[in-house]
Order: structure tokens, then sequence, then C-alpha cells
């Protein structure tokens, strides 16, 4: 389910996000937003710590990982075939300009493969149960920032040679939850890993765009 939804979720950015539409854009922006903002809900209240106690007590605690990946991956699938479109075209270049927002993109993916290297992929996808207390990943990426998965997703989006309107709203919306989540997803981090992780920020200054944020 982890794999397909991704794949799923690759194929509509490349080729459906690339379509021509003539969908009216702000109800259809406001319609994606909230379409969205289930998706975003899901993983801000399942990641609170009084959620997983409530879910504890139905799921196995070896299960909770897995549940959370299994959900989270319909809903990625329910976005994409859910999504309104909107139409027109922001930019479209072509030529050595193109190869050049190839290249970005490619270093988007590359950097999110990297992140997830660090912190354990089978983990990440539920297919490998985490020890708890288990050491705090500094390694790789997050020796630049402190969310380079997130940098990663932002830069291989907003990389696009063309550029829909469809395209970059989900990357502008998809980016804002990132932005906003960061915050909450620091407070737990801090509680699971007291003080090493305060040191961290303290060594890693930038959250997610080097001098800027």
């Amino acid at each position: 389910m982890f794999m397909m939804s991704l794949a799923i979720c690759a194929w509509w950015y490349l080729d459906v996000l690339a379509r021509p539409a003539g969908a009216a854009v702000w109800p259809a922006l406001a319609y994606d937003t909230v379409l969205f903002g289930i998706f975003a809900a899901h993983h801000s209240v399942f990641a609170r710590d009084a959620v997983k106690a409530w879910i504890a007590r139905a799921i196995p605690p070896p299960l909770i990982r897995s549940v959370f990946v299994w959900t989270a991956s319909v809903l990625l699938v329910a976005v994409c075939a859910l999504w309104q479109p909107i139409g027109g075209a922001v930019y479209n270049v072509t030529g050595a300009r193109a190869w050049l927002h190839a290249a970005v993109q490619v270093a988007g993916v590359w950097l999110i493969a990297g992140s997830v290297r660090a912190i354990d992929a089978l983990e990440l996808a539920g297919i490998r149960h985490g020890s708890a207390g288990g050491p705090l990943q500094i390694t790789g990426p997050y020796r630049w920032v402190r969310h380079p998965l997130y940098l990663g997703w932002m830069i291989a989006l907003f990389g696009a040679a063309h550029m829909t309107a469809s395209r970059l709203t989900f990357a502008a919306i998809s980016s804002l939850y990132l932005v906003v989540a960061i915050p909450w997803e620091e407070r737990s981090l801090a509680r699971e890993f007291p003080g090493e992780y305060r040191a961290y920020q303290q060594r890693v200054r930038w959250r997610v765009l080097p001098y800027v944020y």
C-alpha cells in the first residue's frame, strides 16, 4: 500500500496534473485545500501522544505504525483520485532551462532518498517495528537542515519545467502543511529525545531552508 500510493502520487503529479484543465479557480482551490486538509489532519492528529495512547488500547503496539501507514496511503490515493484540476499554465520552459529544472527535481528526489535512508525506510513504511528509545538520526542530509525530507519534497514539486496551476496548487498546499506541522513535530521530538534534540537544534540551526527557515 505504501509503495503503491507513492507510485500513484508520482504518476498523478507527472501526468494528470500536467494536463490542461478548465475548472474554475476559486471553487476548485477551496475544495482541494479541504481535501488535502483531511489527509494532513490524519498525520497531525495521529502523531499526538494522547491519540496514540487511545489507539494502543484497540491495536497491538507493533501494528500502530502499520495502521498509520495504511490509512495515510489510502488517503493519499483518495487525494489523487478526488482532486479538482485548476486550469491554466503558470510557465512552460524548454531547452536548456528545462534540463536545469529536471536537475533541480532530481536533486529533490535524491534528498528525499537520502533522508529516508538515514531514518530506515522499512520502519517509515511500517514494515519493521522500530525500537523505542532508539537513537536520534542526525546523519546524512540531517546535518544540513533538520527536515531535509520536507526540503526535498518542496524542491521536487516546485522544480517542474512545466508548471500548471494544478501542480502549483498541490505544491503550495502540501508545502504549507509541512511548514505548519514542523513546530508540532519538533515538540514531539524534544519530548522523545530530551536534551539530545535541543542540542541538535542548536547545532543545526535551520529547519527546512538554510538561512531562511
